[in-house]
């Protein structure tokens, strides 16, 4: 049978490399399609969205905002920060007054990480939303080189995400502020909408709900065969001993990557929402799920 070909883009992670184990090793059917798994960082996942360049990939929440016109968010394949996420690191303790002035490093600006940041530090719209910058100091470097520029003094406090948020205090270093904590703390106990996997509009609608089934048992095949696949991601666990991976792991693939539920879609809108509010993203969005 001839099989079609898709473009599955994803980060080179454990937690990512967990979910699609089924598929990178053929283990459930797929139904005339065929996945060609493109690994690369998430800031270049969602810059490659906003051009439309690939079938299927993970993004950043925060990127959804720049690419829902090219793409449909799947129910499942969601990164979701229930009392934890993105952290900001240093050498010492900072205060959010003594952060606002310091250089950050961070991994992407179209990250959620750096959204939720914005958000943290209370920044605004300041002038035109297609030309204005953020009104705090920062450098963008690969989300695993953050450490790296913090100890040599690029920066003098990182935005983590990833593995980091588990190894900072191999490095020496102390949490300024649990991104994620905060966000709970300020909305509910909802969880911090961090990434998601979403699938072009130019495949019909049967076609995509096809798609998004196949994605889903991938997922799901994993939860339920947790030791062989934990096993497999181990190869992208950066620093990460068996342990450490599992537990990184359960982070990020749990009931929230299964589907969203009504709590993981109030959390996308609120998060969007009040980026939009504050004239961080273009427009308000309306949510729009593969069901």
């Amino acid at each position: 049978m001839q099989q079609t070909t898709l473009t599955l883009g994803h980060s080179p992670d454990s937690d990512d490399a967990f979910m699609f184990y089924a598929l990178a090793k053929d283990l459930i059917p797929t139904h005339g399609f065929r996945f060609e798994h493109i690994l690369q960082d998430i800031q270049t996942l969602n810059e490659r969205a906003t051009r439309g360049e690939l079938d299927i990939t993970a993004v950043s929440i925060h990127a959804y905002a720049h690419v829902s016109d090219k793409y449909a968010l799947l129910p499942s394949g969601a990164s979701m920060g229930d009392g934890y996420g993105p952290m900001l690191v240093a050498r010492q303790k900072f205060s959010r007054a003594e952060m606002a002035k310091k250089k950050i490093a961070v991994p992407g600006t179209m990250t959620s990480a750096f959204l939720a940041l914005q958000l943290w530090l209370g920044r605004e719209k300041t002038s035109n939303i297609e030309h204005r910058t953020p009104n705090f100091e920062y450098i963008v470097v690969p989300f695993d080189q953050i450490f790296q520029a913090v100890h040599s003094g690029q920066a003098e406090v990182g935005l983590i995400i990833h593995e980091g948020q588990l190894t900072y205090q191999n490095e020496g270093l102390v949490v300024c502020e649990d991104l994620g904590v905060w966000w709970g703390r300020e909305n509910d106990g909802l969880p911090l909408p961090l990434g998601g996997n979403v699938i072009h509009k130019k495949f019909d609608l049967a076609t995509r709900r096809k798609i998004s089934g196949i994605l889903t048992a991938s997922i799901q095949f994993s939860l339920d065969h947790r030791a062989e696949a934990v096993q497999h991601a181990l190869q992208y666990a950066r620093n990460m001993g068996r342990e450490l991976a599992d537990k990184f792991v359960g982070m990020y693939v749990n009931h929230w990557t299964l589907d969203y539920g009504d709590k993981g879609r109030e959390a996308i809108r609120r998060f969007l929402g009040q980026a939009f509010e504050r004239g961080l993203i273009p427009h308000r969005q309306e949510l729009e799920f593969v069901v």
